[in-house]
This record gives C-alpha cells, sequence and structure tokens, in this order.
C-alpha cells in the first residue's frame, strides 16, 4: 500500500454569511470528492425548501444522514483528497455557535481559509475569528475574498485590494504575520477560482482556491510528547461497547496501551486497555495527533467518562490541576474584570468555571511590560499573569510542556470575554 499522504485539519472561518459553506460544498464538487448525483440530490432538496443555490451549503448539512449508520465524528468532518494531501475540513455550518466550537478543539485546526465577503469586507465576527485562530495555535491561514460576482462587486480588481488591505489591518493586532497570510479573490457559488481558473477574474494570476491549499506547508506532529486526547463524546453502540470518541491532540495511541482517563466521573480517573481505534470508518492500528478517533476501552464503562475528560498513557496520565497560573488577554469584557469573577473556561473539549483568585501582574501587551498602577482591575486590552482556581477538577497542563493542552478561551453570556494560555499548575495528587 502507498504511503498515506500527509494530514491536515482545515478550518473554514468567517462571518455566517459570508458564503463558508458554499465556499467547502464547491471545493469538495469541484475537484471531484462529492459525487454528482449526490450533488443533484442537494439541489433538489434545495430547491423543495426554497433554497435554489443552497446546495453547496447542504454539502456539510447533508451528513446527518451518515451519523445514523455508525459514529460520525463530529457532524462537520468531511474527509477531502487533493493530489498532495488529504484534508479533514472542519466547516460549521449546522453550528450557529462557531466561536465556541472552534475553542473547544473540535476545530483545533492546524490551516484556516477565513472567508470575507467582498461586498461586505471585514466586521467583527471576522475580527474575532482572526484573533481567536492565532491564540488556538492554528498555523497557516489564507483569507478567501468570496462574492466577487456579487452586483456592486462585479469582479472588481480595487474592491478585492480594498478588502485585502482591511482585512491586513486586524490580522496584525491579532498576532499574525501579514506577509505570511496568502490572499486570493473568488465566487463560491458559479464557482470562479475555486478549482477552476476563471476569464471573469483576468486579472488574477495567483492561485486557485484548491492550489493554495495544497501549498500549506505540512503541520509538525507533536508525536514525541505525551499522549494526550480530549473526549469530544461517548457513544454506546451495539457489539461493540462503550465508544468515546476525539482528537489526538499529542502523542500516539496504539492498540493494546495501557491508558487512564482523567478527572473521570469519581474524580479520580479510570484506566483500561484500548482494544480498538476507529478513524473515518476504518479500523486502524494506531493514531496520531490530529487524527480523530472513535475507540473502545477494555475496562471503562459509559458513565465513567464524559466529554471534557482527557486520556493518556497510564504511566504518564494527564494533570489535574486544583489551581493554575494563566498569562490572560481581555479581548470583550462589557466593565472589568477583579478578583471573585467566576466565568467559564473553554479548554480543549472541557467547559468548567473558575475563579479568579489573584490578579499576579499586568502587562502592557504591546511592551510585555509589567503595568503597576491599577493592578486590580483588568479592562479591555489588559494583558495579566492571574491565579485561577477551578470549581471541579479540571485537566490543564502547562504551555512550557503540553501546549496543545494548555490554551483556552472565556466566555461569559455568549461572548468571548478573554483568552490565554497556563503557565503553572498546582497538581491535584488522584
Amino acid at each position: 500500500m502507498a504511503k498515506e499522504k500527509e494530514h491536515i485539519n482545515l478550518v473554514f472561518i468567517g462571518h455566517v454569511d459570508h458564503g463558508k459553506s458554499t465556499t467547502v460544498g464547491r471545493l469538495l464538487f469541484d475537484s471531484g470528492n462529492i459525487g454528482e448525483q449526490a450533488m443533484r440530490k442537494l439541489k433538489e432538496k434545495a430547491e423543495q425548501l426554497g433554497k435554489g443555490g443552497f446546495e453547496f451549503a447542504f454539502v456539510m448539512d447533508n451528513l446527518k444522514e451518515e451519523q445514523e449508520r455508525g459514529v460520525t465524528i463530529d457532524l462537520a468532518h468531511k474527509r477531502f483528497d487533493t493530489d498532495k494531501y488529504y484534508f479533514t475540513v472542519i466547516d460549521a455550518p449546522g453550528h450557529r455557535d462557531f466561536i465556541k466550537n472552534m475553542i473547544t478543539g473540535a476545530s483545533q485546526a492546524d490551516c484556516a481559509v477565513l472567508v470575507v465577503a467582498a461586498n461586505d469586507g471585514v466586521n467583527a465576527q471576522t475580527i474575532e475569528h482572526l484573533k481567536l485562530s492565532k491564540i488556538f495555535g492554528v498555523g497557516q491561514l489564507i483569507v478567501a475574498v468570496n462574492k466577487m460576482d456579487i452586483s456592486g462587486v462585479d469582479w472588481s480588481e480595487a474592491r478585492y485590494k480594498e478588502v485585502v488591505e482591511e482585512v491586513k489591518k486586524h490580522a496584525a493586532p491579532a498576532g499574525w504575520k501579514v506577509d505570511d497570510i496568502r490572499f486570493l479573490p473568488l465566487a463560491a457559488l458559479p464557482g470562479d477560482n475555486i478549482v477552476k481558473k476563471t476569464e471573469k477574474l483576468s486579472w488574477w494570476d495567483g492561485d486557485t482556491l484548491l492550489q493554495a491549499i495544497d501549498k500549506f506547508d505540512v503541520p509538525q506532529k507533536p508525536t514525541d510528547l505525551p499522549l494526550r486526547l480530549p473526549i469530544q463524546d461517548v457513544y454506546n453502540i451495539t457489539g461493540i461497547g462503550v465508544v468515546p470518541v476525539g482528537r489526538i491532540e499529542t502523542g500516539v495511541m496504539k492498540i493494546g496501551d495501557k491508558v487512564t482517563v482523567v478527572p473521570g466521573r469519581e474524580g479520580k480517573g479510570i484506566s483500561g486497555e484500548c482494544k480498538t481505534i476507529e478513524m473515518h470508518h476504518e479500523q486502524v492500528q494506531k493514531a496520531e495527533p490530529g487524527d480523530n478517533v472513535g475507540f473502545n476501552v477494555r475496562g471503562i464503562g459509559k458513565k465513567d467518562i464524559a466529554r471534557g475528560d482527557v486520556l493518556g498513557p497510564s504511566d504518564n496520565p494527564p494533570t489535574v490541576a486544583t489551581e493554575f497560573t494563566a498569562q490572560i488577554v481581555i479581548m470583550s469584557h462589557p466593565s472589568v474584570v477583579t478578583v471573585g469573577y467566576t466565568p467559564v473556561f473553554h479548554i480543549h473539549t472541557a467547559q468548567v468555571a473558575c475563579r479568579f483568585a489573584e490578579i499576579l501582574k499586568k502587562i502592557n501587551p504591546a511592551t510585555g511590560e509589567e503595568v503597576t498602577e491599577n493592578k486590580d482591575i483588568l479592562r479591555n486590552g489588559d494583558a495579566a499573569l492571574v491565579r485561577l482556581i477551578p470549581v471541579q477538577p479540571l485537566v490543564i497542563e502547562k504551555n512550557g510542556e503540553i501546549p496543545q493542552m494548555s490554551r483556552f478561551a472565556i466566555r461569559d453570556s455568549g461572548t468571548t470575554v478573554a483568552a490565554g494560555m497556563c503557565m503553572d499548575l498546582v497538581k491535584k495528587e488522584l
């Protein structure tokens, strides 16, 4: 068998109505990853629903049928092959709460395509996605300026350049190196510059979207770190038993491994032996970082574990913290953050409330220097080193040891208030 192509997790981000789903649908269809027949069905369905032209967006939505025949690991994951790579495309059509999804690690992607509509340009959600994708370790970014065909834009190069400048203006403060971001124009609905070049964009001599995603660099896989697999869901499947699913963040998982899931329902962790591993409906002997897997462990029952628990090797189990110190940036809090504030932290797949116990130091984000005045109040734009106490057991790792398991977002009443990473922790002895 030929060596399996390199694998990349690719997320499509951007404002809800800027055409992410249509772009993904077009890409899969035009590159032959979805058959004509499937597409025709979608078209009929779209017309029945009075949504002609939405058939490409339905490509991702339409995977619900797949669920009924076994475990589809996270609806929005669709395998997609190019000559060079195989991608797991992550798009969240049904997840209106996309930001939360992006954070919880289900969409911890290596690379991202940010879709920005040419008529609308950059808006608040675009900016938030730029910041979050950077904080959560997305390494490479393509910005696709979509809807070049819409009236008022009419394939205008001048408008394309305006949008590019607009994105650049917000990308730099979000932490992106602007020179490393690649930009390209496209029109997803008619399918221009997705897979095929187009006369209508005669001024464009750069890549199509397909060519551009094939130029991503293969992300370095953290296979030498200890195994860490945050649980996303736990299914009970007749004939197999309990099947937890999740995405491996670090390390390698092999059949026969002795593994421990913490904190588990009792908070002491629960151990067993890995019997089977399945990926994209196929049995595999081992799985690596970035792989979305379902697996079965002898000795673990359905009620023992839940979303937010983390699996690791029994001789080096994941760390449960009773308190931790983190470096955070306040992004959009309505007033001020002080000691005692207890919002919900989204860390890998876990959602746990944590209390601000102490603001150790306030940092000027531009210079990295400590700010001494008013250090017990944090406002938007402030960075700080804080001591946090989770209200229930929580798995998190130090950024210096396993960075993939150290990042989190803080959400409060529907918005992302802050984001950060764990620098140090007090380990709970299980």
